[in-house]
């Protein structure tokens, strides 16, 4: 410690603190955390007396620059950087001036408990702390990414939207006028009957033709499963689109530089289409139920629909095939009455 701070006070139990009288009462302005005769000890407390925090030459100030500058950003839609910029304002914001190392998995789940009331703000939080610690990695500014594996918030029972099984014409409207990229999502998710979540993760060796093959990443349940004539069409359709013979490892579903998509991404293109084509109603979770609906429909039973989907449990199966086998009844009650 260079000389003696005069508004240092150290707690019976070992604690520093900057206090100073104001108005006749002595109040606390701050706590100093770090080890007594550090430089750190002596940066601390002149922050306090000064009011003023000095930024880190690594701040995350400078690395949000850093990333506004560079190639992916520019890659990347206008409408994905207009989702992430909120969450680098409130990084700016919270932690703007800190020194990029010091971020810890649990500051990150702290920030997202904070943003709870927004769950899909509170779930971009580790998207972009994510993206800017590979960029503060290359810069060596940090050795590990500390948002990998953070578990996203789910959005309250009492604040869910029921989904909304997608009805023919609504189908059929996607099949007809839906690009590419979004038109291959949806088929993956009608075709492949799995979760949202499991799409992005099928690679070009899971698909041998006529098949697709994948570990269920909920339950880890392995499957084989049957393409559809659509979804078939559309692998071999993107596929040949390639003009080369894409890499076993090489993800079936990714951005426009190669790389593979993650959730987010693939929400986002999705969330666009249907905006386009108005179908806002129906959203990308409610294909796996469409696809149950069709098996439903084709006559499998629940135990034949379950080794297609891999629910572990009937509920849902219950649900959304007793809705499919009670339109089929009705149609087939109505032929009759005829």
């Amino acid at each position: 410690m260079v000389g003696r701070k005069k508004l240092l006070w150290r707690h019976p139990a070992g604690r520093w603190y900057v206090r100073k009288y104001l108005n006749g009462k002595m109040v606390y302005i701050g706590r100093i955390t770090a080890e007594e005769g550090t430089a750190e000890f002596d940066r601390q407390y002149w922050e306090i007396v000064s009011g003023k925090k000095a930024a880190a030459k690594t701040s995350w100030n400078a690395l949000i620059a850093a990333m506004r500058e560079t190639d992916k950003w520019e890659g990347f839609s206008p409408r994905y950087r207009k989702d992430l910029e909120p969450v680098f304002d409130y990084l700016s914001d919270k932690i703007g001036k800190a020194d990029v190392a010091r971020l810890t998995q649990a500051d990150i789940y702290d920030a997202m408990e904070k943003n709870r009331h927004r769950v899909r703000f509170a779930n971009y939080i580790p998207t972009a702390i994510s993206m800017l610690s590979k960029l503060a990695i290359r810069k060596r500014w940090r050795t590990d990414n500390p948002a990998l594996d953070i578990e996203p918030l789910k959005v309250p029972q009492s604040r869910r939207k029921p989904h909304l099984p997608w009805p023919n014409w609504a189908v059929d409207k996607m099949r007809e006028e839906g690009q590419p990229l979004p038109l291959l999502i949806f088929e993956i998710g009608v075709g492949s009957v799995q979760r949202p979540g499991d799409w992005v993760g099928f690679q070009w060796g899971d698909y041998d033709g006529e098949c697709l093959s994948l570990d269920q990443n909920k339950t880890g349940t392995p499957l084989q499963l049957p393409c559809t004539k659509f979804l078939k069409a559309a692998l071999d359709s993107a596929k040949a689109n390639l003009g080369f013979a894409p890499h076993p490892t090489r993800h079936i579903l990714t951005r426009a530089d190669g790389s593979a998509m993650d959730y987010f991404a693939m929400a986002r293109i999705m969330s666009e289409e249907r905006k386009r084509l108005g179908l806002m109603a129906f959203d990308q979770h409610a294909l796996r139920y469409r696809g149950v609906m069709e098996l439903a429909w084709a006559g499998c039973t629940d135990d034949e629909i379950a080794s297609y989907s891999g629910h572990t449990t009937k509920a849902m199966i219950t649900k959304y095939a007793g809705e499919a086998r009670q339109i089929m009844r009705a149609r087939q009650a109505a032929a009759k009455r005829q």
